[in-house]
């Protein structure tokens, strides 16, 4: 009996568990329709109400240092306000406005009169509204006049007195707007980042919340460890007033960039931008179709950007930087030098074309007190060039051998050319003697390089006759060969905006003779640079730069983790046949080591056996006195390429000290500047070694 009651009982606890399970689906059925039927739409519009707006928020920039770990550019902290629109109307901006300006100092700027008007406008709704007519507000109620048509008459008739009754306070206010309303909607916007005390982010923190969308943060400022040195060359960035460069504007804004940030704007800044500017953090606001901000979700954390570390020596181009100064005061206290006014040198490793200094300076006077003041144009290496002489005959000689005009150990007979209608072609003194390649060199023979171009040029030359030249393509043959060792080519510097010199437009043979001796096209430092470090290192054209490493962002002044190595970049290697290199590079080395040599007396006695080429040019003057003369005065341009040791060169140098001196006989700058150069190298090698 009682095992019967059992079987009937188990089926029974079956069925009302069916039963439970039953009535619990069909209550999540009813819930389920009841949501879908009932609130459906509402929930539908209120996920269509909402919006979601990807900010960025910039990062610190990256840092630059020098090859030896020395912090170049930094960024210096500083209190800023900034305010972010979370959808505020005028009316609310003009109230938050209003409230900030009472607790900090906002600088007199130029306001514009038109957004003085506007303000009036806003503050003074009843009294505007008296400026429109009965017969204006009709046209306008039956829509014969628009709403800005409207504006306009109250712009119109506001006057100057009323303008002029705008109070200090006032406009403070206004200048506080006027940043607010300059910004996009959840976007920050600095209102006040220059001289920003302790106090006002104090008062400001205290208030926040009666300041919807205002905050305070810590911002930055590019600071410069060694002052105005390499700071032509090291660029700057925009304001936060200026934001992105208008001439680029849409690029940046395709990159993610607000028209607020800080940008380079020019030189290293800007060629590496993509590196300096770090990883913003990003932060997704979701708005309502209000514009109300419902919360705040980081996306991506910020990352501040990569640091630069440069191929520059800081103690060597200080070094540098004080010789050129020495060393042009000294020249400029001689007589017949009113035009001199700047110089160049540039250091670089031949064989991997690091640049270590980039070094320029520039006499000036000071506009309000009239005293004499030095600039800094190291930038001037590469966006100005100058007829540089007798420096390029080494790519003469090796152009001569190319071409078959001449061949190592050719001679020519040293005495001036008479070619009809063309001044004397002669040597800077009358050999009178027949000349080799190499001497040719060693004593810097203005007429074996013209016979040369002659041979070049398929040319016949009869004493008092016109030089009659076959071969027209010489212009272009030589100009041809002389960009494989970078003369009159771009270099390829990691740097905008450089520029390739000045060619001559005359084809006349007069004038290849001229472009044969460095006197007719125009040539930048670093073009020199490039030039001797090609012939230094074997007939390798290497791309010459000025950032060797790429690293993350340092900490605590140390170098952060390697990301990219810059490497040797070779453009290109001249086609040379055995010898001939080392033809032109004994001719270098007599240059400083023979008594013959055009800088034995001032080289003669260099422990580091130099090797290299002088150079004098006759030249027109265009610099910033040029507007003083009818026509541009005659001056003689100074130079001097070298490298040392010449066995195994590790150094190679360009000089430059353009119009030197008026008339045929002056100082000799650029022996004293390069020799005082290449003895700092080598003297601060040595106690570097020692250490």
């Amino acid at each position: 009996m009682d095992t019967k009651k059992k079987k009937m009982s188990v089926p029974l606890r079956i069925n009302l568990l069916f039963f439970f399970v039953f009535l619990l689906f069909s209550l999540l059925i009813v819930r389920l329709g009841v949501v879908q039927i009932v609130y459906g739409n509402n929930y539908k519009r209120e996920i269509e109400r909402t919006v979601d707006v990807t900010v960025s928020h910039p990062v610190p920039r990256g840092k630059m240092f020098d090859r030896t770990g020395k912090i170049i550019v930094n960024n210096t902290p500083k209190n800023a306000i900034i305010f972010i629109n979370e959808g505020f109307d005028q009316d609310k901006m003009m109230t938050i406005a209003k409230r900030l300006a009472a607790l900090i100092e906002m600088k007199d700027e130029k306001i514009p009169e038109r957004d003085k008007k506007d303000y009036w406008i806003i503050n003074n709704p009843k009294k505007t509204d008296k400026k429109i007519t009965a017969k204006e507000w009709k046209l306008y109620k039956n829509k014969k006049l628009t709403d800005k048509q409207i504006y306009q008459l109250k712009l119109k008739r506001i006057t100057d007195k009323e303008i002029s009754e705008l109070t200090k306070e006032d406009l403070e206010i206004l200048a506080i707007y006027r940043k607010f309303n300059s910004g996009y909607a959840f976007t920050p916007q600095i209102v006040k980042n220059e001289n920003v005390t302790d106090e006002e982010i104090a008062r400001v923190n205290e208030n926040l919340e009666s300041l919807p969308g205002v905050d305070t943060i810590t911002d930055w400022d590019r600071s410069y460890t060694f002052g105005d040195t390499l700071k032509s060359v090291l660029g700057k960035i925009t304001t936060s007033e200026e934001g992105l460069p208008k001439e680029q504007l849409d690029y940046y804004l395709s990159r993610g960039y607000n028209r607020n940030d800080r940008v380079g704007k020019s030189y290293l800044e800007m060629q590496y931008e993509d590196v300096l500017l770090g990883q913003k953090q990003k932060v997704k606001n979701i708005i309502d179709k209000n514009g109300n901000l419902l919360k705040s979700e980081i996306i991506t954390e910020g990352k501040p950007g990569n640091d630069l570390v440069l191929t520059i020596d800081m103690n060597l181009q200080m070094a540098v930087e004080k010789i050129i100064v020495e060393e042009l005061l000294k020249a400029k206290s001689l007589p017949r030098t009113g035009l001199l006014d700047r110089a160049f040198v540039v250091l670089m490793d031949p064989n991997t074309g690091d640049v270590l200094t980039m070094a320029g300076k520039v006499l000036a006077r000071d506009e309000k007190t009239g005293k004499r003041i030095i600039q800094d144009y190291a930038l001037g290496n590469i966006s100005s060039s100058y007829n540089v002489g007798s420096s390029v005959k080494g790519a003469t000689v090796l152009t001569g051998y190319k071409t078959g005009a001449i061949h190592p150990w050719s001679t020519f007979y040293d005495s001036p050319l008479y070619i009809k209608d063309t001044p004397e072609k002669s040597s800077w003194r009358n050999f009178n003697a027949y000349l080799n390649d190499i001497r040719a060199l060693r004593v810097s023979s203005n007429v074996y390089m013209f016979k040369t171009a002659i041979e070049i040029g398929k040319g016949i030359y009869i004493p008092n006759q016109p030089l009659i030249l076959k071969n027209k393509e010489a212009f272009r043959t030589i100009r041809d060969s002389f960009s494989e060792f970078g003369l009159g080519v771009r270099t390829g510097i990691d740097l905008p905006k450089e520029q390739i010199g000045y060619k001559g437009p005359e084809t006349t043979s007069g004038f290849l003779l001229d472009l044969v001796i460095g006197q007719y096209d125009t040539y930048t430092p670093m073009q020199l640079a490039q030039y001797v470090s090609t012939i230094a290192n074997g007939g390798y054209r290497i791309k010459p730069h000025l950032v060797k490493e790429i690293r993350q962002p340092s900490t605590n002044g140390e170098l952060g983790q390697l990301v990219t190595e810059i490497h040797p970049a070779i453009l290109n290697r001249l086609d040379l046949k055995d010898g001939w290199l080392h033809q032109v590079k004994e001719g270098f080395r007599q240059v400083m080591q023979h008594s013959e040599g055009t800088a034995y007396r001032r080289f003669g006695d260099a422990p580091y056996s130099p090797a290299g080429k002088t150079g004098t040019a006759q030249a027109f003057y265009d610099g910033p006195q040029r507007k003083n003369y009818k026509l541009p005065p005659e001056v003689m341009n100074l130079s001097l390429v070298a490298y040392a040791p010449h066995n195994n060169p590790e150094i190679a140098m360009a000089v430059v000290v353009p119009w030197a001196y008026q008339g045929n006989s002056g100082h000799t700058a650029n022996y004293e500047i390069g020799r005082r150069v290449l003895d700092t190298y080598f003297e601060l090698k040595k106690q570097r070694l020692k250490q």
